[in-house]
């Protein structure tokens, strides 16, 4: 993974001296349940409590040798031990034991760092809403100005989704949270299965009810689904800063700071390049998806084509999405949020934001609703520079058969739209954890 776009509390996790690290507590845990069980000398898992270590390089070298990682990893392990106790290293497992159950302590380890960005996240989107909540500004539908929102409404739109997508992420990483000590194809042919329910309780996990040789990948594969829908709800966060931060429409900007440049050829630009970024980010994310799914398809009891393609995608996924998820927060954190020109977009409308109110308006006083909608679209494709929807329907005679001209007017009052709005914005916030 790219350092770029790799935090260090992350990154740290997925190290191979990490991966490697948690391999060796499985490694002690099974030796330790071992010896209490009596399937193997108690100095033996004495020592290797002790003595249990690895050297990187070592292994890297080992496994020029043997092309097997785990071979390299225990034999080096051993030797460490050394003596006739180091040939209990490993004793009875096969090296799914080891690898699935080492996988999701890693995965456990980076959902709590993962746990922190969404809550970083959470906090901004919902500082920033409250600080917006009746900023009035245009609600659009195509890209075409529809009804007035207000900003802070935007948000809490976007923090509801996270929140929904925080919920799956860690359904799918409890469902994670199994290990397997079954041995070569599950049927516990060299260790009991009392053994394994001892070992998954020291590593805080749950054992997997039927492992085959490996834990299956439906397991895994959900985890990589609910990090894309999440990347998925950030690109449609990134992807509104950017429209929102186009010239002709000027609302909000990336904060931009003293010595930035924008272009190297351009002076003038100032561009949404984090929540750029961020997309491009979700997009990698989501193209796992369909690796994750297939790996949940191996042949009988096992074969080892899921191990190239988790040993990138693990790593990736939650490397990705975590600097994702900060990357937005520090755009939203530091948004400048032009609200004089969300009003003036608003106001440009001409009226026919409320082109709705008057519709239900008129049918609600009697007039059939094919006839207002042509009505009210009529007069909205008419206007003319200066002119606005609220003045073209107080003069319409057809109109004013239904409607006073108070009426009227009570319908395209902004104030009484932002506090409905402002209002439901509350009542937003009030259900986020």
């Amino acid at each position: 993974m790219l350092e770029r776009y790799t935090r260090e509390e992350m990154g740290r996790i997925w190290t191979r001296e990490n991966r490697f690290g948690k391999m060796l507590e499985v490694e002690k845990a099974v030796a330790q349940a071992q010896g209490e069980m009596g399937l193997i000398p108690s100095g033996a898992a004495q020592a290797i409590q002790k003595k249990a270590d690895f050297q990187l390089k070592n292994i890297l070298e080992n496994e020029k040798r043997t092309r097997h990682d785990v071979t390299a990893f225990v034999q080096e392990v051993a030797s460490h031990v050394g003596g006739s106790e180091g040939a209990y290293v490993h004793w009875g497992l096969t090296s799914s034991d080891v690898l699935d159950s080492a996988l999701a302590l890693l995965i456990r380890d980076a959902s709590r760092v993962l746990q922190s960005s969404f809550s970083q996240l959470k906090k901004v989107l919902s500082e920033q809403s409250e600080k917006y909540a009746d900023a009035l500004c245009c609600g659009r539908t195509h890209g075409v100005v529809a009804e007035p929102v207000t900003f802070g409404f935007k948000l809490a739109g976007f923090l509801s989704e996270l929140q929904r997508n925080e919920k799956r992420v860690f359904q799918a990483v409890q469902q994670a949270m199994v290990g397997k000590v079954s041995g070569a194809v599950g049927a516990y042919g060299t260790l009991p299965p009392e053994l394994e329910k001892k070992v998954c309780e020291m590593l805080g996990l749950s054992v997997e009810p039927v492992s085959t040789q490996v834990i299956p990948r439906d397991r895994h594969a959900e985890i990589v689904l609910s990090l894309a829908m999440t990347a998925s709800g950030l690109e449609r966060l990134a992807t509104e800063i950017r429209h929102l931060q186009r010239s002709e429409v000027a609302e909000v900007f990336e904060g931009f700071t003293s010595g930035q440049t924008g272009s190297s050829a351009m002076p003038h630009m100032n561009n949404p390049i984090y929540s750029d970024n961020a997309s491009g980010l979700s997009r990698l994310i989501r193209s796992y998806v369909t690796p994750a799914l297939e790996n949940t398809v191996l042949w009988h009891e096992r074969d080892i084509s899921h191990s190239s393609v988790e040993r990138i995608m693990f790593p990736s996924v939650f490397i990705l999405c975590d600097f994702a998820l900060n990357r937005m927060a520090e755009v939203i954190q530091n948004l400048h949020v032009d609200t004089d020109r969300m009003l003036e977009n608003l106001k440009s409308s001409k009226g026919q934001v409320f082109s709705s109110l008057l519709l239900t308006l008129l049918v609600q006083k009697g007039m059939s609703r094919s006839s207002a909608y042509e009505l009210i679209q009529s007069l909205s494709f008419s206007l003319q520079s200066g002119e606005s929807l609220q003045n073209k329907l107080q003069e319409n005679k057809t109109v004013l058969k239904y409607l006073s001209q108070e009426e009227i007017k009570e319908k395209f009052s902004l104030e009484k739209r932002k506090n409905q709005i402002a209002s439901q914005v509350k009542m937003i916030l009030k259900t986020i954890k």
